[in-house]
């Protein structure tokens, strides 16, 4: 074990919790580690609306180029933000247990306003997911774009004039900065794979593979996989409002999913249970459903509107 494995990450501080939750795993088991942090895409430009900058990949691609010659072992992602595809020579080494996977609206005074039919809220975030979600229950409300790490988000939030805006309750929560004023959105089914993080490395390198095998959790890395699943047969990434969330219980897998045009007002939803040792086809059948359904049209259409 005397090699020193350098463990890529961005340099934001909720990706520097995950890496060095990833460290803290090795380590445990007897692995010298250090931390390289990298800049991506994604965090140089925080003024572009991610649909504009062609978002897939664009948190992973710097550090997938770092893998790939050489400059770190390991790269650090939150799940969500990985191509359903990975690059050519990358492979998943380990999905860690997931944390919580549920949104959040984080708000400036209170409440009041969501019970209130006739009042034109505005409410914060860059995700078309949430966007889309949001408008189909309040088609009223004004929706900004708000870019930028968690603590960039949470202090543009205190300075602009919007009722809210609205995060994934992992990234606030990992990194201790959940506020008192935020309340959890039963009602927003997540996006595929949010609050797992995941380790990735060379397709070749059987040291790291095998360094990360002991901390790669199945239910996690299962259901994130049929979750991925139902966003790659519906030709999803970033820029497509799709959500889907499965978990185990009782030997069976239940899967629910979602895909919403960009303005809310269509929805296609499913629910599925299969046996555990059916669950590799869960994701892709429930989104072929989808597609059969009518929902091939508002792929067409997003895929139109973002070009």
């Amino acid at each position: 074990m005397n090699r020193e494995i350098k463990i890529g990450t961005r340099d934001s501080q909720l990706a520097l919790w995950q890496a060095n939750k990833v460290k803290g795993l090795l380590e445990a088991q007897g692995y010298s580690t250090v931390l390289v942090p990298i800049k991506s895409e994604g965090d140089i430009d925080l003024v572009t609306p991610l649909y504009e900058i062609g978002v897939q990949g664009i948190f992973t691609k710097s550090l997938d180029i770092a893998l790939l010659n050489g400059r770190i072992d390991i790269a650090v992602h939150s799940l969500k933000d990985v191509p359903t595809q990975l690059p050519k020579n990358i492979i998943q080494a380990a999905v860690l247990e997931r944390g919580p996977v549920k949104d959040l609206l984080v708000y400036r005074e209170d409440t009041a306003f969501l019970d209130q039919p006739e009042y034109i809220a505005n409410i914060a975030t860059s995700s078309v997911r949430r966007k889309a979600q949001w408008l189909r229950k309040y088609p009223k409300h004004q929706l900004h774009n708000l870019r930028g790490n968690v603590n960039t988000r949470l202090q543009k939030l205190a300075a602009e004039n919007w009722d809210g805006a609205i995060f994934a309750a992992a990234g606030l929560e990992r990194i201790g900065v959940r506020p008192a004023t935020s309340i959890e959105l039963d009602w927003m089914l997540p996006a595929p794979a949010q609050g797992a993080v995941v380790a990735v490395c060379r397709e070749d390198d059987d040291f790291c593979r095998q360094a990360c095998a002991p901390f790669n959790d199945l239910a996690t890395a299962l259901c994130t996989r049929v979750e991925r699943d139902f966003l790659r047969t519906l030709m999803g990434g970033c820029t497509t409002p799709i959500s889907a969330y499965a978990t185990i219980s009782n030997e069976t897998v239940h899967f629910s999913g979602e895909l919403c045009s960009l303005d809310g007002q269509q929805l296609f939803t499913i629910t599925e249970q299969l046996p555990l040792q059916d669950a590799g086809v869960i994701g892709r059948s429930a989104a072929e459903k989808i597609l059969a359904q009518g929902g091939d049209k508002i792929v067409a259409e997003i895929k139109h509107a973002i070009k």
